[in-house]
């Protein structure tokens, strides 16, 4: 009976599609190079950033850094030095709007203002699938665990109020004067 156990565990995950979604263990990772390009992973409980954010979704099915299935209609994001998974929040500036993702993966390599890439989900609710990059704030969050739990399923967390006019225009000021 003992040797049923772990092969009915196997059954299952294999049925889930591979590895569970799941916050522990967090894992840091090593520096890492991308198109000439050092990254170094650090955990961070200050992480407040201003600049751009761009969406994906084409990738359906792939592996995400932290061996989850990429599920593009789900709320999640790729950072290129957080621990995974991380909670982030992050605002539109065009818009106002704030939603609470999870950081599973890894990204973006492009330009370095890009901070932050978006599951087509994710950029659907904060509406920044339009056009190009667009500008966010993002920092690093700790959501109540029933929150947690519903972004591990897919689901939305409980709704953000968005920000105000004046403090969008403090925030884009704050951008516009950052170093390119």
């Amino acid at each position: 009976m003992r040797r049923l156990v772990p092969l009915a565990l196997l059954a299952l995950s294999a049925c889930a599609g591979g590895r569970p979604v799941a916050d522990f263990p967090v894992r840091i990772g090593a520096p890492y190079r991308v198109r000439g390009v050092t990254y170094v992973p650090a955990a961070d409980s200050r992480y407040d950033m201003l600049g751009y954010a761009s969406w994906y979704g084409s990738e359906s099915g792939n592996r995400t850094a932290n061996g989850e299935r990429f599920r593009p209609k789900w709320l999640t994001a790729a950072h290129p030095t957080l621990p995974l998974p991380s909670y982030v929040e992050v605002t539109a500036l065009d818009t106002g709007r704030r939603l609470v993702v999870r950081v599973n993966d890894r990204g973006p390599f492009s330009e370095r203002r890009r901070i932050i890439d978006l599951s087509r989900g994710a950029a659907d609710v904060l509406g920044l699938r339009r056009g190009g990059p667009a500008p966010v704030r993002v920092r690093l969050v700790n959501p109540r665990e029933q929150d947690r739990a519903r972004l591990r399923k897919g689901k939305a967390p409980g709704e953000l109020a968005s920000v105000d006019e004046r403090t969008l225009a403090n925030l884009r000021a704050q951008l516009a004067a950052a170093p390119r």
